[in-house]
């Protein structure tokens, strides 16, 4: 099983790359937004990979991180989701705006993704809801996993030949990591007070879409406010 993959960028499709790892090209099937993200060609990049295996054809596809991987392996457990399906919504929505859409069970945010109908976008919804908050508590990467990647494009320069340039650093992942990560927390330590993780993942997404600056103390307080019981 492939995991993870380390190397140059040698080419970008409208729906793949070809990453060269120590002179051995793989091609990566990526989401809309991902591609959009990753450096030019002769850049240096990683992405987390699942590899799909089928009588006639073997596929990889990548991610930036264990989460949206994670997502997509959700995904795929629901009944007429596809690899490709699953690479629709996650580049309509990202693993953040999917999240908020299956914690406030809006199937319309997921009809937006190109493919996927009304009727399957409710069936994502209603099918996840009760396992989404496992994936949404994953959170981001754990710091020494960053820092292996680190490693890797340290790799990738000191391995290339005299006359290629320098491989420039990946580019930088996007602030709303941060959030991310905040939204996380705030989904831990809820749970750890005793709160559903349906409940609390959907107090969570609620604060931290009114808020997308909001750190973790701030979307704490604001989900226990919407946890709170209503007064009669």
């Amino acid at each position: 099983m492939i995991g993870r993959i380390a190397g140059r960028l040698e080419y970008r499709a409208t729906d793949h790359v070809l990453i060269d790892v120590r002179g051995v090209g793989y091609v990566v099937y990526v989401s809309d937004r991902v591609l959009a993200q990753l450096p030019g060609p002769g850049e240096a990049v990683a992405l987390y990979t699942e590899l799909l295996v089928r009588e006639d054809i073997l596929q990889l596809f990548g991610f930036p991180t264990l989460v949206e991987k994670e997502w997509h392996r959700l995904l795929l457990t629901v009944q007429g989701i596809g690899a490709k399906a699953s690479l629709a919504i996650l580049g309509a929505l990202g693993a953040d705006g999917l999240s908020r859409a299956i914690a406030l069970a809006d199937w319309s945010a997921v009809a937006r993704a190109k493919g996927v109908g009304p009727k399957t976008a409710q069936r994502v919804v209603n099918e996840l809801k009760d396992k989404a908050p496992s994936v949404m508590a994953m959170g981001a990467q754990p710091a020494a996993m960053r820092e292996s990647e680190a490693d890797d494009a340290a790799v990738i320069e000191d391995a290339a030949p005299a006359e290629t340039a320098p491989a420039t650093k990946p580019k930088a992942q996007p602030k709303a990591r941060g959030n991310a990560e905040a939204q996380a927390d705030a989904l831990s330590a809820l749970g750890n007070l005793g709160y559903g993780l349906s409940d609390a993942a959907a107090a969570v997404a609620e604060a931290a879409h009114e808020d997308p600056e909001a750190g973790t103390p701030e979307l704490i307080r604001a989900a226990l406010r919407r946890l709170a019981p209503k007064e009669r």
